[in-house]
């Protein structure tokens, strides 16, 4: 049992990278598909069976979500952590929480309570997934999103609403785009990284441009979109002609894949480098092309996911890209 034990926490110590943050905050960073731990000890206190363990999420509109309840041998997981979550119980001081097969979901803050009627403790972890952030509007064009729409368009790219903190991390690293999009607290902000007079002023600094929280109804803007790494194979399939929309999909499938995702294509081209100057056609009727390695005729003066538009779908002037899932 000994040699079982160390065996596991090798296996989840090396999957991921932890930062200790001042006092009792954690940053745990890990990668989609991952089996993760967030680290909780109760140190100072009585061992396991005579405390009560509580985890939760913490959301972006300030409410909690169950994930774990321990009492003693009792044991009851929550919605979609429902038997994706164990306590790991390395030892009778050990709270840590496991989160196996890590979703696009499961970012964010996870608080845990150790709870004993006399000395309470709390310890917060931050759940970094590594990641890309994207922008995101429909064949309509631009500012036709309300919050809900945003939602479900991002979910249809293998995406999410990104957050704030997502969004200024990629904003850091030096996206600039001129369209205010959604982010999952109901804010509405633009990245700019060079000020100029139609996105804020040209007189204003570079950063974040916030419109504040908005009606997620009626309001209508574009969104900021993130996903992760990828868990299949992203490529563009080569064909012995140009395809319309509806071969490019029939393709893929010949091939035993999907047509593939706008997020698809951002994972692979931002987290795996991936390079190709051939326009294909995505699943949402778009035409785009990744460039890692800026050159002539080849998105010239920066790496970028370059998008051609959303061309008529019976035209048979692209190629496409696939995307094949892990079995």
């Amino acid at each position: 049992m000994i040699a079982l034990f160390s065996l596991a926490l090798f296996f989840f110590a090396s999957s991921l990278h932890v930062e200790a943050q001042d006092g009792e905050r954690i940053k745990v960073y890990a990668n989609r598909g991952d089996n993760i731990t967030l680290p909780c000890r109760l140190e100072g206190l009585s061992n396991l069976f005579g405390n009560r363990i509580k985890w939760t999420k913490l959301e972006d509109d300030s409410t909690e979500t169950d994930v774990l309840m321990s009492m003693g041998f009792h044991k009851k997981t929550y919605g979609t952590f429902e038997n994706r979550v164990y306590m790991l119980e390395a030892d009778g001081n050990d709270a840590t929480l496991v989160i196996t097969n890590l979703d696009l979901k499961d970012y964010g803050t996870y608080r845990c309570e150790i709870i004993n009627g006399l000395t309470d403790k709390i310890v917060e972890v931050d759940l970094e997934l590594q990641g890309v952030v994207f922008p995101y509007s429909p064949r309509l064009g631009r500012y036709n999103f309300n919050f809900q729409n945003a939602q479900a368009a991002c979910l249809e790219q293998d995406a999410v609403v990104a957050s704030f903190d997502q969004l200024y991390e990629e904003w850091r690293s030096g996206l600039d785009w001129c369209n205010a999009g959604w982010l999952n607290d109901g804010t509405v902000q633009y990245p700019i990284t060079k000020p100029r007079e139609p996105c804020g002023g040209a007189r204003t600094s570079a950063g974040l441009r916030n419109y504040g929280r908005r009606d997620k109804s009626n309001s209508r803007y574009d969104v900021f979109c993130f996903t992760a790494s990828l868990k299949g194979r992203f490529y563009y399939l080569i064909q012995p002609k140009k395809l319309d929309y509806e071969e490019a999909v029939n393709a893929c499938e010949r091939d035993g894949a999907e047509i593939a995702k706008v997020g698809h294509m951002y994972a692979a081209w931002k987290l795996h480098g991936y390079d190709r100057c051939d326009a294909g056609w995505l699943v949402d009727g778009s035409v785009r092309y990744p460039i890692s390695r800026p050159r002539k005729n080849c998105s010239p003066t920066e790496a970028a996911v370059r998008l051609v538009g959303f061309p008529d779908k019976k035209q048979k002037l692209y190629g496409v890209y696939c995307y094949k899932p892990q079995p």
